[in-house]
């Protein structure tokens, strides 16, 4: 991987730039269910960011809206691998993974839907695998299913598909067997939905169903305990 590359795989956030920050689970189309989570916990939309920890869409019934958070000052997200299934299946006109994961919505849209959410995947290809907030007291790294080392490092050389795919260390974590991540305080994830949010070691998984029922987890940045 070049350094160009791995430039385009991180991004860091100035958390000075915003006077709350907040992380959220997957999304999965849950765009109505976000909105009023977000009313209810006071977001201010001039001065907060809400970051993703990916999954915008697939499973849930407001897929196109949840894609144009993108267009959003004041959201962001890391991709996820159900955005990745859609870059795939828009790239290669092979669909058949993406369809079996949900994202037959794609094809249930008309016309002028399908193009602007053709548009917005190709756009999710952009979108960085890891968010990385440093703070004076602490120092926070998002990702969608994992980071793939027990020593984070910034712009360091990673798997794409570990990132986006891997239940490795939930997996480990949940059998008494995981370890802090170290080169960071905290690191939240997705991707594997749990009936409560989940917090192993220095690990945080936050995809709590909201499309099947359960919560949208979101989480306060600033205010986490040191």
């Amino acid at each position: 991987m070049t350094s160009q590359e791995r430039a385009a795989v991180y991004r860091k956030i100035d958390p000075e730039a915003w006077q709350r920050l907040f992380v959220v689970g997957d999304l999965h189309g849950c765009y109505d269910l976000l909105l009023d989570k977000l009313a209810r916990r006071g977001f201010n939309k001039q001065h907060d960011l809400l970051i993703s920890v990916g999954d915008l869409i697939d499973r849930g019934p407001e897929n196109l809206q949840c894609l144009k958070l993108l267009n959003e000052p004041w959201f962001c997200a890391v991709r996820g691998n159900h955005e990745q299934m859609a870059i795939d299946a828009l790239q290669t006109g092979d669909n058949g993974l993406w369809l079996a994961n949900g994202g037959s919505w794609f094809l249930r849209l008309g016309d002028e839907g399908q193009r602007n959410a053709q548009r917005l995947i190709t756009r999710c290809a952009r979108l960085p695998l890891v968010i990385d907030i440093p703070m004076a007291d602490r120092h926070i790294v998002i990702a969608h299913a994992d980071y793939p080392a027990d020593d984070y490092g910034f712009e360091r050389p990673i798997s794409a598909e570990e990132v986006l795919w891997s239940r490795r260390r939930i997996s480990r974590n949940q059998r008494g067997r995981g370890v802090t991540i170290s080169g960071a305080t905290h690191f939240f994830f997705g991707h594997t939905p749990l009936n409560r949010i989940r917090n192993y070691y220095n690990q945080y998984y936050i995809d709590t169903g909201a499309v099947f029922g359960g919560e949208l987890s979101l989480v306060e940045l600033k205010a986490l305990p040191v």
